[in-house]
């Protein structure tokens, strides 16, 4: 049948989260953009809503408990490196309560907070996306 994002286009979906003007990054352990700063986020599992799985997936690697949500673009990730092809759907919140934690630290190795115009480098791809859309979003700027 093959594994999605590997022998056919994988379908993820990610979580911008944001407090005080800063967003949630942590630092991926694994393929793909092994090293890059990233979103939570993950994959989309069968019969799964792509909104409701952006939300277990933050809840799943930041520990934090995630309120409303809302639809922030769409990211499409050609991974030459990692030879990976993911379509993403990515929403934004503020609404959450508790403090992010190191959950899963097999997959990511440190996080922390930070202002859009200071990101930390190299970036995933989607996160990428997902911050130019915020900067977007808050500016009052269509896509």
């Amino acid at each position: 049948m093959g594994q999605p994002g590997i022998d056919f286009p994988g379908f993820g979906c990610g979580l911008v989260i944001v407090r005080d003007g800063k967003i949630l990054l942590y630092r991926r352990v694994n393929a793909p953009e092994a090293g890059h700063w990233n979103i939570v986020g993950g994959k989309v599992d069968h019969m799964e809503r792509s909104q409701a799985a952006a939300c277990r997936e933050a809840e799943e690697e930041s520990g934090l408990k995630i309120g409303s949500t809302e639809f922030l673009c769409l990211s499409e990730q050609v991974i030459d490196a990692d030879r990976q092809h993911w379509i993403s759907m990515i929403y934004v919140t503020r609404d959450f309560s508790g403090e992010p934690q190191l959950t899963e630290p097999d997959k990511l190795s440190e996080f922390g907070w930070f202002s859009l115009d200071a990101l930390p480098q190299p970036l995933s791809r989607f996160t990428a996306d997902a911050a130019d859309a915020l900067r977007r979003h808050e500016q009052g700027v269509a896509a």
